[in-house]
């Protein structure tokens, strides 16, 4: 429920107030203590997390460590021949380095243990190296017990940012935070090196609970009794009680969730996330970290996982969530293994003479199509090797998959089917979805092809109090890229929504408003208590001069600024934060600073074409076109069928006066168009305004059979088809558009205008 705006408005002041005053008075009195401290009061805990994938996260290189065959073996991939061998005590790898000549490579680290293992090498500046031939860790009858490439398909070099010496394969910075306690990165832009830090190497104890030098004091006080959180910065015990209530089959909690404490901590490493600032013990997660939201091309559009995106962001989808279900419900944390075994997990809560049975799963009881998991949760294999299950926790949807391409768990178990094959089946069941057509996934499949007609759906999914927080923040951030009533409803409606997620994805869809309506709105939220929320308020108001604002306003933005370039900077070696920070600094008028951030951007990875497009705009607006040429023709040798580098060399070429050059590439920007209709809009509008108004109708046409919503086409072939003296036509798309959107005013003029002449 939204607090009123005024209360809101307190509420963001009031909070921000105390948890500034809470970070003074804690100082620096919470120290860790490593987890050899845990041992004599919590040894069951202990032993149970000895030996675990958190306990082995992360080791050095020993006989008991390294599962590799470091006997001289060799593994050859994209012609490049590895040798894995020992030198005394040290294990090491002779492989290609960053200049793509081969060289020995002592093993820092042991990265993993199951089901593959990789290995840490050194390079210059303080860089540890993932190398991307791991050890497939899994027993031989399994397929494992050998080298194998991350990237099999792909002629990786020593050119290429997925290289294992490149910016995606190091440690300091892609894995270090969620395979070792307290890390502390310890960037330096200026030399470009790390003195990077942790308290213990692995995953330990006060990774989850935070440092323990403060309950370990009330314990040798004892006053533990009745302390707050046991001396512990958040407290995860969250599992709660459920019971079965009379004739119900699944069990509910005795008492409701209060918050996302221990879901949170885990999603700290267990999402998609990027990484803001240091790391609260017990806060929200999005105020520690940005959150990728379940949108196209990491996830499928019904919210299934597609992309290495991990839990967190499917798992909050569910209705597990919704109801209270948290990670330990399933897990042992500890452990980290299940609570039982099988269906047993399931049957924690769902009676098992109710689903555990063939009435309800339809298979042989001891077949894999009776495990709860595999119809409900099936699995992703990433890295080659390892199996991951889908934490939405959802029923299969083959219907989904006859008409969007979605995958289903039927038919990931029956590959020799497809899915009307699955569809049939559930039907022959009883199985009816009467909700294939209105499906929300189907409305966001539409919207992301350029297709408006899903508006509607989406709307009402933003508004819906009943639909978990993610797709309704979802649903606002796809509102966002058409703008119009819907959006601005919507908005008001979510902007100061209590849920953060909600907050930051409503801020982050605003980008269709005026900058002086996202002035007026966003004000409150500049003090947000959660830091994701003010680093998007920041970035939507970056624009803002701070000479046409009052002082207080000015000050309050300046501060919002300095801390989100503070931020920013605390992870400059991530090229795409420098891509972002560019596009901050290029808001606020700082053309050089935003130079010299795409430039970084593209030091640390010559292959982010989003900054090199990003860098030849700025050198346009500049007058340097030249240049701006030369940084589009480089773009296009990394991906020469790269739409947007075509369609900005289009738009280039169009200002330099060489149409057939233009329209060249702007027609070949619009052939490879599959999803949005930008590059192919575009293009019909170019061939209009350079004299061929006749071929443009025939690609607006086009287009406007392959998404019939859009109303920027049907408008556009509204006055060309007028100006071409096609009159009943023109006046078609009129008609269509005023249907569309009946409280449009221009549409209704232009209809007007169009039936009176």
């Amino acid at each position: 429920m939204c607090l009123p705006f005024f209360y809101r408005l307190f509420h963001l002041y009031a909070s921000r107030i105390l948890l500034i005053a809470l970070v003074l008075l804690s100082g620096t009195a919470h120290a860790f203590t490593g987890s050899g401290s845990c041992k004599s009061c919590h040894l069951e805990e202990y032993e149970n997390w000895r030996g675990s994938h958190h306990d082995l996260a992360m080791q050095l290189p020993s006989e008991a460590t390294v599962l590799g065959d470091f006997d001289n073996s060799e593994f050859t991939y994209n012609g490049i021949t590895s040798r894995f061998f020992r030198d005394g005590e040290r294990f090491m790898v002779r492989t290609d380095g960053e200049d793509g000549k081969l060289t020995d490579f002592p093993v820092s680290y042991v990265f993993g243990v199951y089901p593959l293992q990789q290995y840490l090498l050194p390079l210059s500046r303080g860089r540890l190296q993932a190398l991307s031939i791991a050890w497939d860790s899994r027993p031989a009858d399994q397929g494992g017990q050998r080298w194998y490439h991350l990237y099999p398909d792909e002629p990786i070099d020593f050119r290429d940012p997925l290289h294992w010496t490149g910016p995606y394969q190091n440690w300091n910075t892609r894995c270090a935070e969620c395979h070792s306690t307290d890390l502390q990165k310890n960037y330096d832009a200026r030399s470009r090196s790390f003195a990077t830090e942790f308290a213990e190497i692995n995953v330990s104890c006060e990774s989850c609970h935070g440092p323990g030098e403060t309950h370990l004091e009330l314990a040798r006080e004892e006053k533990l009794q009745g302390a707050h959180q046991g001396g512990f910065p958040t407290d995860l015990a969250q599992r709660g009680e459920w019971a079965f209530s009379e004739n119900s089959p699944i069990a509910q909690r005795r008492t409701p969730l209060q918050s996302r404490a221990q879901i949170d901590s885990c999603g700290r490493c267990h999402a998609r996330r990027g990484t803001l600032g240091d790391y609260h013990y017990g806060a929200d997660l999005l105020d520690t970290h940005r959150l990728s939201m379940p949108q196209w091309p990491l996830y499928y559009h019904d919210g299934q996982i597609l992309d290495e995106v991990y839990v967190y962001g499917s798992f909050v989808q569910s209705k597990m969530h919704q109801v209270g279900v948290v990670c330990s419900n399933c897990h042992e944390p500890h452990t980290l293994n299940l609570r039982a075994p099988g269906n047993g997990v399931c049957a924690q809560c769902h009676k098992p003479e109710r689903y555990d049975n063939p009435q309800h799963h339809r298979h042989p009881a001891d077949s894999s199509g009776a495990q709860c998991a595999n119809c409900h949760m099936p699995e992703t294999t990433y890295m080659g090797v390892d199996p991951r299950r889908d934490h939405s926790m959802r029923i299969p949807r083959p219907d989904l998959s006859v008409v969007m391409g979605t995958p289903n768990a039927c038919n990931m178990c029956h590959q020799d089917q497809d899915a009307s094959w699955a569809l049939e089946a559930l039907r022959g069941w009883g199985v009816q979805f009467r909700d294939t057509g209105s499906h929300p996934a189907r409305a966001f499949q539409r919207l992301d092809q350029g297709d408006s007609r899903g508006v509607p759906a989406l709307a009402q999914l933003a508004n819906d109090p009943g639909v978990a927080p993610i797709w309704r923040a979802t649903a606002m951030e796809a509102l966002g890229q058409v703008g119009g009533r819907d959006a601005m409803q919507s908005m008001s409606a979510l902007l100061y929504d209590d849920d953060s997620i909600i907050r930051a994805s409503t801020v982050r869809s605003l980008e269709f408003m005026p900058l002086h309506q996202r002035f007026q709105l966003l004000q409150p939220l500049i003090t947000d208590d959660i830091t994701t929320v003010r680093m998007e308020v920041a970035s939507s108001l970056a624009g803002v001069p701070l000479d046409q604002v009052s002082p207080e306003q000015a000050a309050s933005l300046a501060a919002l600024f300095k801390e989100y370039e503070t931020i920013q900077r605390k992870h400059a070696d991530m090229p795409g934060v420098q891509l972002q920070l560019g596009v901050f600094l290029m808001s606020r008028g700082d053309t050089p600073a935003a130079e010299k951030a795409y430039r970084e951007a593209l030091y640390l990875n010559p292959q982010l074409l989003p900054a090199r497009l990003n860098l030849a705009d700025l050198l346009r607006t500049l007058g340097r076109e030249d240049e701006a040429r030369e940084q589009l023709l480089l773009a296009l040798e990394v991906a020469p069928r790269s739409g947007d580098t075509l369609h900005a060399l289009g738009l280039l070429e169009t200002r330099s006066k060489d149409p057939e050059k233009a329209l060249s590439y702007l027609r070949q920007a619009a052939r490879l168009e599959t999803g949005g209709t930008r590059h192919r809009f575009v293009y019909a509008i170019a061939l209009h305004d350079l004299g061929q108004p006749e071929e443009a109708v025939r690609e607006l046409k086009s287009l406007s059979r392959a998404v019939p919503g859009n109303q920027e086409v049907l408008l556009a072939l509204a006055n060309y088809s007028a100006e071409l003296g096609q009159r009943e036509q023109a006046i078609g798309y009129a008609r269509q558009l005023t249907e569309m959107a009946p409280g449009n005013r221009n549409y209704q003029q232009l209809y007007q205008q169009l039936t009176t002449q």
